[in-house]
């Protein structure tokens, strides 16, 4: 795709979380009141605006959408579809699609992360699929087959299939996916939105160069997890 030209970064809040926003902000501000009214001994109200205001801040920090823009040659690149931290690197028996061995790496995504998730290549979408299932917590290995997913399967540029895979957790009940079969796919486009993080898999062919290790923390459509052969 040519290398990309490096543009200003900036913050905005994600269109799934307006209507929670809006509601929550309602919400608290009501419950503020109502406990200043009722509590015995007066508190001083701006105690209240503090406290509140801090939980409210908590809320829009889940709701964060950065616009970011991959400043490198996307060619055979694997960047990481989320920000988190690397919980798994291993060679995976990958039963349901591909009937062989594939490569997972596994990003967690804390409350505390950006829940925007990002295409991991680019290319062509094949299908998308939603699949309903338990909520254990999303670090575990059973997870990623057992957890309720969604899977996008996307035909990178040079002709490999790039499985995504949207995983719900213990505290994440939903699952976002803007991905359309049959629709071009790059770096830098929003795959897809989970409230409040979880994990995201991606299923590679075997020798692909990995450009990551166990722990490592991840900046979504930035950090390159692995590169095509």
């Amino acid at each position: 795709m040519g290398k990309r030209i490096k543009k200003l970064k900036k913050v905005r809040l994600h269109r799934e979380g307006t209507n929670t926003l809006f509601y929550a902000g309602i919400a608290i501000t009501l419950i503020a009141i109502l406990l200043w009214y009722s509590l015995p001994t007066k508190i001083p109200f701006w105690v209240f605006i503090v406290v509140f205001g801090i939980i409210y801040g908590i809320v829009v920090n889940f709701y964060r959408c950065p616009i970011r823009y991959f400043g490198g040659e996307t060619e055979n690149i694997v960047v990481a579809p989320a920000d988190g931290r690397v919980v798994v690197i291993e060679e995976v028996e990958e039963d349901k699609y591909f009937h062989d061995k594939r490569l997972m790496i596994s990003i967690f995504m804390s409350p505390f992360n950006v829940h925007a998730n990002w295409y991991p290549v680019d290319g062509h979408v094949k299908f998308v699929k939603h699949e309903k299932g338990n909520f254990h917590k999303a670090w575990l290995p059973k997870a990623s087959e057992e957890n309720e997913h969604a899977d996008v399967m996307i035909e990178a540029d040079n002709g490999q299939d790039v499985l995504c895979r949207q995983i719900a957790g213990a505290i994440a009940r939903r699952i976002v996916t803007y991905a359309k079969a049959e629709e071009d796919c790059y770096i830098d486009e929003h795959l897809g939105f989970i409230k409040l993080g979880s994990r995201v898999d991606v299923f590679l062919p075997l020798g692909s160069e990995v450009c990551v290790k166990m722990g490592q923390a991840t900046t979504g459509d930035q950090t390159v997890i692995a590169k095509l052969k």
